[in-house]
């Protein structure tokens, strides 16, 4: 008899088959669960930077909000020393506090006056 046809060969080599088609649809699954693990691990590097984007976002904007108390204080003591004009103190003089901080008055109607006609402002 042929080898293809004796009886304990062919069980054999249909228990074989069966075995190798096991570890065939294994290897598929492993191959699938790495290729889908590969995109998940892009994906959560894709946040990461976006992470870090929002993060330098956020110290910006942390920065620009601190700055407002100190705007705020600036425009106070402005609307103060104008409203408030301290004794003693002539028209033309800027009025200073006691921390030597002094506000200037830019005269800018005479400044755009000048540039229009070419003529240098008096002081």
């Amino acid at each position: 008899m042929r080898p293809s046809v004796a009886p304990g060969r062919s069980t054999t080599s249909s228990s074989a088959n069966a075995k190798l088609r096991e570890k065939k649809k294994e290897f598929q699954a492993v191959a699938a669960l790495e290729r889908a693990s590969a995109v998940f691990a892009e994906r959560i590097e894709e946040l990461c930077h976006d992470g870090e984007i929002m993060a330098n976002a956020g110290m910006v904007h942390g920065k620009v909000l601190s700055q407002w108390g100190d705007m705020f204080d600036i425009l106070d003591f402005f609307l103060s020393t104008r409203d408030a004009k301290p004794e003693g103190t002539e028209e033309g003089e800027a009025p200073s506090t006691a921390s030597g901080v002094q506000l200037v008055r830019i005269p800018l109607e005479e400044l755009q006056g000048s540039q229009v006609t070419g003529e240098r402002p008096e002081r």
